[in-house]
């Protein structure tokens, strides 16, 4: 695929879908998942748990359980052609140790279905759009309190599940580092899943011809500051159209990321937005990636050119 190819839009979901909660990094606190598995059947979906979504892997807490039950439960969700839609149920770290146990022939083989996701699942969403040519959605997870607590993140993903075209213009809360209007296909996510996917197999060689979404979370300044330098030096943001910025939480101080965003990314010579609330932020907004979009740095808005799903 090329970087900045649009992908296959999976359809849309109806009343009485059936959603799967797969667990593909971290541990799952067992009542966050409850919270928002009755938030999913508030609306009409029929949400199924993947067998090991509340593992914990004996050695290393930090997993969801081991590498090979985690791939398998995703597998088998996606290929699984009861289930409409994958939904993970946090982020974290694991996805990267697993990407090589999945059979992805047979999910290819399985049809386009959704996939919800951020922080972690960053590192499924290059895998989809590489290996399996398909939109993904970043967005909120099950189990995240971001997700549990927040009207707004609910309200967005809801809409962008059943009802796409009511959604297809995203707004900033911020002001433009670099005006201007540029458009391309979306992709990105957390940072540095980004950058330690470099030279993998899941990952496209460059973001050329991209609207490139941006995002961490706990990372101090000259963590961030590694990571931007690593994509500039790798060539990766070569040929980029534009980039949104979304949440910087845990941080550090704003003002010194942003000082940061417009040193390492102003050079590019592109239209670049800030504060487009997607990411590790309170009332996170859904970002389809994979469709084709128009953003508008100065006003603040990213259009899409079509509805995330059919």
């Amino acid at each position: 695929m090329t970087p900045a190819e649009a992908l296959r839009r999976p359809a849309r979901l109806a009343s009485g879908a059936r959603v799967a909660v797969v667990a593909p990094s971290g541990p799952v606190p067992e009542e966050r998942l409850q919270a928002g598995l009755d938030v999913l059947r508030g609306w009409d979906l029929d949400p199924v748990v993947a067998p090991h979504v509340l593992d914990r892997h004996s050695e290393f807490g930090y997993l969801a359980g081991t590498d090979a039950d985690r791939a398998a439960d995703l597998q088998s969700a996606w290929c699984d052609p009861a289930v409409d839609a994958v939904i993970c149920a946090r982020g974290g770290y694991g996805v990267q140790r697993m990407a090589d146990l999945l059979d992805w022939d047979a999910m290819r083989a399985a049809g386009p279905k959704v996939l919800v996701g951020f922080s972690d699942i960053t590192a499924l969403h290059e895998a989809f759009a590489v290996r399996l040519g398909l939109v993904t959605l970043h967005g909120p997870m099950a189990a995240g309190v971001d997700f549990i607590k927040s009207e707004r993140a609910q309200r967005h993903l809801k809409a962008t599940l059943f009802a796409p075209e009511t959604v297809r213009t995203l707004h900033s809360d911020g002001t433009a580092l670099v005006p201007g209007r540029a458009r391309g296909v979306t992709l990105g996510g957390c940072l540095a899943l980004l950058a330690g996917d470099l030279g993998t197999p899941y990952a496209r060689p460059a973001a050329r011809g991209g609207l490139l979404c941006l995002e961490d979370v706990g990372e101090e300044t000259y963590r961030l500051d590694r990571y931007l330098t690593q994509l500039l030096r790798a060539g990766w943001l070569e040929g980029v159209s534009g980039l949104l910025l979304g949440s910087w939480a845990e941080c550090g101080p704003y003002d010194g990321v942003r000082a940061l965003l417009a040193d390492r990314l102003g050079g590019l010579g592109v239209p670049v937005a800030e504060q487009f609330g997607f990411g590790h932020c309170d009332d996170a907004l859904t970002v389809p990636f994979g469709v084709p979009a128009e953003l508008d740095a100065g006003a603040g808005t990213l259009t899409l050119d079509e509805p995330a799903l059919r």
